[in-house]
């Protein structure tokens, strides 16, 4: 299997915010020097070096080249160059772990290369763990990149013994990367030192200088980690050309250029979601009962417990085992009479809450121990969750062809290979193998009879094969061995783990391989991460040397299946990427303590929305770029306290975020309407700590059964209507386009004349220090507003190339326009050059969208929906959300996501009409010009009863945010031609598709028969 690879938007904007940064530097590659041969030059074969030509840009132009980068963002201004390392161009590029920005930092290689010429790069890394993975992700990228630019980089990690490598990166015209860890040239050790040192197998040169000739461009990966006096006092010795900083913390600030970090990641859907399953020990006043309280299950019948406890065998020996119970179920009975357990019946299994409740008062949530919880039981717990967590994941998404692997991070080799036993395996490989079979034959035997992959896929995989230790290996005995970790560092140092680790990467990730559970030593931790970890599991103690997010960050990564391609449809991203880490603390205190972590790193993110922070930002239209005026920031600021928006001290209030994700957020004033999209996302931009990612409790998501209502006849004839897949097309008639943007022009064009306000003033008579660090050291006297007539400037338009471009259309379709419309709105361009261009710009692509949806026609391919997609919905719903059981649904239950849904439900499940409904799985996708759509409901009505037997419906009030509005109203558009011409290929009953707000108009929509 190959990991395939595809040009992400995100990371293309992070490779221009570097590019962009030095626009105007010129074309320069093959400079030439001579290379220092030495004193025993040994041929003339490496006399010529090339190295990366200098910088021509002056430090005025290269800081109005980064602020403009930086206003494209609305990132901090910054006010000068910073330096250091004894270096001038220092670009700092925030992005978020499992975001991909080893790829990022190698593409900007490529782009360098094509726009300037520069060739030499070193990549420097803060541990062998992360040079490892560098060195892996050039190899694996090699191909897509050739695809690309035509040609592949020379890449190889420096090693003393191997300085012949220094020669050919010299030599060599192309594109040339090496990879250093600061070991090999900041520590004290002979084989370190030999960087500095003049070596007589390197004909009496220093490897430094002849490093330095190439003024190579310096990529410092997790810049954090490379701070230490000696490596600070050995940078400058590179000289380098500029030195580029990628990391998702940056400790200290230099010029930041770009920034994606955790909010925006999660936002944009690019990371996995995080859930969490915490265990937590409580003592139990009056009693030691050992009880462990692992959560609910939905079945046909009535939610079950599953509840370990100790139970008197008939062999009179006390075990602990796991019990699923359900109401009114005895403990004492259960347990086989043990006294400890009388009073425990069970008087409430509550499934919206996680709890479950006894007669004697007891309240237990999902993932808490109490009695007599040795830490050796609570390792237990985690392994069996984990287990659970994993097998749960792998039976949603085996069909969908997604390998799920589980990892678990241990502090000592000995708990899981422990040589002195005879079978060597250590307490934790046990402890798995028991709870793992215990699982499988549970699963095999609830799993459906026609699920038959799946079922020999589990039942063939033999337990001791499917998990593997990854761990640092002893070259003299050839055993596992605990890793080397420095007195200072928290990162291991084997080469051999990371290399199995990496090596195996692609093998972990095929069926054919047996191995989803591995063990691996927590030093092990960075620089290697697997797309396919679902499951993360701590066996070890919390300690404050590794945080949470760090240890979440090695499973962030978005999935891959087995034929390499991302699992990133933005549809269904995190129903698939869900990683579940397996805590050893309470679910709160996890959860707390990581979005403590997470909000700490967003420091350099706007906390206050004031007029001042709004002032100036750059918004980006489909008409240009618009800078939003101090009378457009009033207007927003009043728009947020008018509505509660903000607090006292101007901070984003929870109710800002509340109306957004309800779609009830407040219009904005008329003059900022048109910008609605922009200026929600400004406004989100000002951090909050509701904004945090919401990290789910992973006990929450449970199995809703399919139920016989989906059998029925009257759904299966409605289904086999809909679930046919198609795709779109639409013909355009140019003609057409230019009569209809030609009229609307002439009635909508209304250019802004340029106005310029003169003010005059005069010096303050006593000035003071403090006015003129305020701007106060004058005093305005007079102010005239004029407006300008036709304007004449030396600047040049190309009107038809920017109108062309800023409406995605031909110069030729684009030149017909503007000719064809009236000479007196042609004359308002004269007046004001910018604003004619973006508001025609505008009014053409507003014509275009209305053309593509009347132009758009759906053709129907042989491909169908199939039912797996109502299989694959099952798992993973989160009932905190959940109604009451269901009777006309195709699942027991509903997972709802607003009220309006809600009242929806209710009705539809005691109206006398209604005979089956069901809410679609959200692999249900219509392809739409601007987007997939997914519909809400599908609903079989009595026959006879009403006009449309079968219905299709979208609540409306489900739409999630504000800047959605436009894009929804579009898919609707394109569903309803898609259900017209579906409808057309059967003779009776054909499916009606409309938008509903409440089952009264469902009712009124459908009318009676």
């Amino acid at each position: 299997m190959k990991l395939k690879f595809k040009v992400q938007p995100y990371q293309t904007n992070a490779v221009e915010a570097a590019i962009d940064c030095f626009a105007g530097q010129p074309m320069v590659s093959g400079v030439t020097y001579r290379i220092d041969p030495g004193r025993e030059a040994q041929s003339s074969a490496f006399e010529e070096g090339f190295k990366n030509a200098d910088i021509v840009l002056n430090d005025l132009q290269m800081l109005a080249n980064i602020k403009d980068v930086q206003r494209r963002q609305n990132l901090p201004l910054s006010d000068s160059l910073v330096s250091s390392a004894g270096c001038k161009f220092n670009l700092d590029i925030e992005m978020e772990t499992g975001t991909g920005k080893t790829y990022c930092y190698v593409k900007t290689m490529f782009e360098m290369n094509k726009q300037f010429g520069w060739s030499k790069f070193i990549v420097m890394v803060p541990s062998i763990a992360i040079r490892e993975g560098v060195y892996k992700s050039l190899q694996i990228t090699a191909d897509h990149f050739a695809e690309t630019y035509g040609k592949k980089a020379r890449f190889f990690i420096y090693n003393s013994k191997r300085l012949h490598e220094l020669e050919s990166f010299s030599s060599d015209a192309g594109i040339n990367v090496m990879v250093i860890n600061i070991q090999a040239f900041n520590a004290r050790g002979a084989d370190n030192r030999r960087i500095y040192d003049e070596l007589d197998d390197f004909q009496s040169r220093r490897p430094i200088d002849v490093i330095a000739s190439n003024r190579p461009i310096l990529i410092l990966d997790e810049p954090q980690k490379m701070e230490g006096r000696a490596t600070m006092e050995a940078l400058p010795k590179f000289k380098p050309l500029m030195i580029l900083r990628y990391s998702a913390t940056h400790r200290t600030q230099h010029n930041k250029v770009h920034r994606l970090d955790a909010l925006d990641a999660y936002n944009q859907k690019l990371v996995k979601k995080i859930a969490v399953r915490g265990i937590q020990t409580r003592g139990l006043a009056g009693t030691n009962a050992y009880l462990y309280f692992e959560g609910i299950d939905i079945s046909k019948k009535a939610p079950m417990a599953r509840i370990e406890l100790e139970v008197k065998l008939k062999s009179g020996e006390i075990k602990r085992q796991l019990r699923r119970l359900q109401f009114r179920d005895n403990l004492s009975v259960a347990s086989g009479g043990l006294e400890q357990y009388r009073g425990f019946t069970i008087s409430q299994i509550d499934y919206n809450q996680d709890t479950v409740e006894f007669t004697n008062g007891v309240v237990l949530k999902a993932g808490e121990a109490t009695g007599d919880v040795s830490e050796r039981d609570i390792r237990r717990i985690q392994i069996r969750e984990t287990v659970k967590a994993h097998l749960d994941k792998e039976k949603q998404l085996f069909s969908q062809g997604i390998k799920v692997l589980s990892l678990f991070f241990i502090d000592e080799v000995v708990k899981y290979r422990d040589y002195d036993q005879t079978d060597e395996k250590g307490e934790y490989a046990r402890v798995f193998e028991e709870e793992y079979e215990l699982l499988k034959t549970e699963y095999l035997s609830e799993l459906a009879i026609d699920n038959e992959t799946y079922r020999k896929h589990l039942a063939d995989i033999d337990v001791t094969k499917t998990h593997n230790g990854y761990f640092s290996i002893d070259k003299k005995t050839n055993r596992l061995k605990d890793p080397v970790v420095g007195a200072k560092a928290v990162d291991s140092d084997d080469v051999d783990a990371y290399d199995l680790i990496l090596k195996d990467k692609e093998r972990l990730l095929s069926f054919g391989e047996p191995t989803r559970f591995i063990f691996s030593h927590s030093a092990l931790r960075e620089g290697w991460d697997n797309p396919n970890v679902f499951v993360m599991c701590m066996l070890k103690h919390s300690d404050n040397t590794v945080s949470r997010r760090q240890e979440v960050g090695r499973g962030l990564r978005l999935s891959v299946d087995q034929h390499g391609d991302r699992m990133d449809h933005p549809a269904v991203v995190h129903d698939i990427n869900v990683l579940t880490v397996v805590a050893s603390e309470s679910y709160r205190d996890f959860v707390s303590g990581l979005q403590k972590e997470i909000s700490e790193t967003l420091s350099s993110r706007p906390r206050q929305a004031t007029e001042a922070y709004f002032t100036g930002k750059t918004i980006a239209t489909e008409a240009g770029s618009v800078e939003i005026t101090s009378a457009m920031a009033k207007q927003i600021y009043r728009y947020l306290v008018k509505n509660d928006y903000t607090d006292d001290a101007d901070q984003i209030s929870k109710t800002y975020h509340e109306a957004k994700d309800t779609g009830t957020l407040a219009d904005l004033p008329d003059d900022l309407k048109p910008h609605a999209e922009q200026i929600i996302g400004l406004i989100d931009s000002v951090f909050s700590d509701s904004q945090l990612p919401k990290v789910e409790d992973g006990r929450r998501p449970k199995t809703n059964p399919l139920n016989d209502n989906f059998n029925k006849k009257e759904f299966q004839e409605l289904w086999a209507r809909i679930n046919q897949k198609a795709v779109y097309r639409v013909e355009f008639d140019s003609a057409e386009l230019i009569r209809k943007c030609i009229s609307a022009l002439d009635s909508q064009l209304r250019v802004t004349p340029l106005q310029y306000t003169v003010r005059a003033g005069v010096q303050q008579d006593s000035l003071t220090d403090e006015r003129l660090k305020t701007g106060d050291g004058f005093q305005e006297t007079n102010t005239a507003t004029k407006w300008g007539g036709s304007v004449h400037s030396l600047v040049k338009y190309d009107l038809v190339g920017k109108v062309a471009e800023n409406a995605q259309l031909t110069r030729v379709t684009t030149a017909a326009i503007l000719t064809g419309i009236e000479p007196s709105v042609f004359d308002q361009f004269k007046r004001n050059p910018e604003h004619f261009i973006s508001e025609s710009s505008r009014i053409i692509a507003e014509q275009k969208a209305t053309m593509i949806i009347e132009r758009l026609d759906y053709d129907a391919v042989t491909e169908r929906y199939g039912v797996d997609i109502f299989t694959a919905n099952q798992t993973g719903q989160d009932f905190s959300r959940a109604t009451a059981k269901l009777k006309h649904h195709v699942y027991d239950y509903a997972v709802l996501d607003s009220d309006v849904e809600r009242r929806f439900v209710q009705d539809l499940d005691t109206s006398s009409e209604v005979v089956v409904y069901a809410k679609l799985p959200r692999g249900f996708l219509i392809p739409t010009p601007v987007g997939d759509y997914n519909p809400d409901w599908a609903i079989s009505f009595k026959n006879g009863e009403v006009k449309y037997i079968y219905f299709v419906a979208e609540t409306k009030g489900s739409m999630s945010s504000m800047k959605l509005r436009e894009i929804e109203k579009t898919k609707i558009a394109c569903a309803k031609k898609f259900f017209d011409e579906i409808g057309q290929r059967v003779s009776d009953d054909r499916v009606k598709y409309d938008v509903v707000t409440s089952y009264e108009k469902l009712m009124e929509i459908v009318g009676s028969a």
